[in-house]
């Protein structure tokens, strides 16, 4: 590999220039390499073949699903974990059950008549504001009367401690996992999505004037994204069934519990993983992903706005 010495001269040459005498050589190819061709390394000098070379067998910064490969896998679910923290101390310390806050974060398909004072009941033969205020309650608005952000806040709405303790520990073993493997933006497409989808079947599913909250419908978009995951990657998945199993059960056995919410989110989650995951490989999987992520929010927006105008 290394330029022999000039006949005339006997002194090395650049192996791109041969009528530049050199003295320095390429690190990784040996060869003698001129000032103009020398580029910087970790160790002395590199050629420009050497250089390029290195930067087509250099490990991709990407994910093995695409994405851009996080420094910090943690940090996502952390940041959810602190808003979600926020909003519960903020709940809290404005009545609990019976804040003002809570009543216009949760999820309430049709509004509903609350006694004033006593915002975590209301009446259930009641179902306008006007004939709310001829009672003197407190008329708590739904979707379906305008209220869409509560399809996004009940997502990061708790009033109990063990419904938020549950939920953000199972957010800090699944998240940082989950980015790790898709990439930072596909994690929070797959988390949104899977709490939209969640909103979606609870507008559908649940009793019209039932109140639901909680992060519950994203966490099992999680589950059913981890079990997507690691079929694609032929991985152990019995131990991720135990546990989906047992939260499914505890779902439909535990009274109070949304089981509209889980399941929502758990269909949501399947889908947009087998999207993220499944996509074919090469220049073109970003668009496949995109268009497919397209597709399921424009689902969840249909159906969400044909329930909404079946019940207004």
């Amino acid at each position: 590999m290394s330029q022999p010495p000039t006949p005339e001269t006997g002194v090395p040459t650049c192996y791109r220039h041969p009528g530049r005498e050199s003295y320095i050589r390429c690190q990784r190819c040996d060869r003698p390499i001129c000032p103009d061709c020398m580029r910087d390394a970790a160790v002395g000098f590199q050629c420009p073949e050497c250089v390029a070379e290195g930067k087509r067998t250099t490990r991709s910064g990407r994910t093995a699903f695409g994405g851009l490969r996080p420094t910090n896998a943690g940090i996502t679910s952390f940041v959810l974990i602190g808003i979600n923290a926020v909003v519960w101390l903020a709940i809290v310390a404005t009545g609990g059950g019976g804040s003002r806050l809570l009543a216009a974060l949760q999820l309430i398909p049709l509004g509903r008549c609350a006694p004033t004072g006593a915002l975590e009941n209301y009446y259930p033969n009641i179902h306008s504001e006007a004939v709310c205020q001829s009672v003197n309650g407190t008329w708590l608005p739904g979707v379906a009367d305008g209220a869409w952000w509560q399809l996004l806040t009940s997502g990061f709405t708790h009033v109990a401690l063990l419904h938020i303790a549950f939920n953000m520990f199972a957010l800090y073993i699944l998240g940082p996992q989950l980015e790790l493997v898709i990439g930072r933006a596909r994690f929070l497409a797959l988390y949104f999505l899977s709490l939209f989808a969640a909103s979606a079947l609870v507008l559908w599913a649940a009793p019209e004037q039932q109140a639901t909250v909680g992060a519950s419908g994203a966490i099992f978009g999680l589950m059913g994204a981890l079990l997507v995951v690691a079929l694609k990657l032929r991985a152990q998945v019995q131990g991720i069934l135990l546990w989906i199993g047992i939260n499914f059960f505890l779902t439909i056995s535990v009274s109070g519990i949304s089981w509209q919410g889980h399941l929502g989110g758990f269909v949501g989650g399947v889908v947009i993983a087998g999207i993220l995951v499944y996509a074919p490989r090469g220049p073109r999987r970003t668009t496949f992903q995109v268009c497919g992520l397209v597709a399921v929010v424009a689902l969840v927006a249909l159906a969400t706005i044909l329930r909404v105008a079946a019940l207004t």
